[in-house]
């Protein structure tokens, strides 16, 4: 049976100005960062919607019953105002639907969420991502921090697999090198497993976590799907594609 995943985020746009001596001009790009992981997931499994972070703040379902097209969310670097705030609400002042509700909803209901990590995933760059406190946040295996929580490690770390898992299977060797990761913290519930953390010399933060909330499970992800904290070799990795396909078909599962 193919898993109908809904992945959200991972876009954005980038306004540059040019200077050439007396004269100047501006540019915007637009960039995708899950692409890496679209590819991995390529064949007759996965069936992906890869909803760009601009687009979710109109086109996010706004009920349940629009949720429950899909068994899987992946959030991955978006903030929590992309779907706080649909133009109804920031422009017109009208009320709507809480979509983080839906979404502690649906997962409670049997669905598969999964966090990954980014400047706009758990707190983010500057607590911008701000999810702490949320009802995604409720269905989660992990805690926000209060504040800025990236884990900046540019000269790179290697996972440390803490235990035995099915996500895991497939997946051995020591794994390439990760930049960076958010720092979270693992809730203190019997359902939670931390899986994989960043070594000890870096603080032996959660980096693979899993729990269930409700009928459905949930992943954190706390380093990237795709460059730069997740390096290129790393998206070459055999154990990349396999890892992440463990995920889905882990967290599709209902309790």
């Amino acid at each position: 049976m193919t898993i109908k995943v809904l992945l959200v985020g991972e876009s954005w746009v980038s306004s540059a100005t040019h200077y050439k001596g007396f004269d100047q001009f501006g540019s915007v790009t637009f960039h995708l960062g899950a692409e890496p992981l679209v590819a991995a997931l390529q064949g007759d499994e996965f069936d992906i919607t890869y909803m760009t972070a601009h687009d979710s703040v109109e086109k996010f379902p706004f009920s349940l019953e629009e949720l429950s097209a899909y068994q899987v969310i992946i959030l991955s670097d978006i903030g929590a105002n992309s779907l706080l705030l649909p133009p109804a609400v920031w422009l017109h002042g009208k009320p709507v639907v809480n979509r983080l509700k839906i979404i502690r909803d649906w997962t409670a209901a049997g669905g598969g969420l999964v966090m990954a990590g980014g400047y706009f995933s758990f707190q983010g760059i500057d607590g911008k991502a701000r999810w702490r406190r949320t009802p995604v946040e409720e269905a989660l295996p992990v805690a926000c921090l209060p504040y800025d929580d990236r884990l900046e490690i540019p000269e790179g770390f290697r996972a440390v697999v803490r235990r035995d898992h099915e996500i895991l299977a497939g997946v051995g060797g020591d794994w390439p090198l990760l930049l960076g990761a958010n720092e979270v913290v693992a809730k203190d519930q019997p359902d939670v497993e931390v899986i994989a953390t960043l070594p000890d010399s870096e603080g032996g933060h959660p980096l693979l976590v899993t729990g269930k909330y409700g009928n459905g499970r949930t992943v954190a992800w706390t380093s990237d799907i795709g460059p730069h904290w997740l390096p290129n070799e790393f998206v070459a990795w055999p154990g990349y594609a396999t890892l992440w396909k463990n995920i889905l078909r882990w967290v599709n599962r209902a309790a």
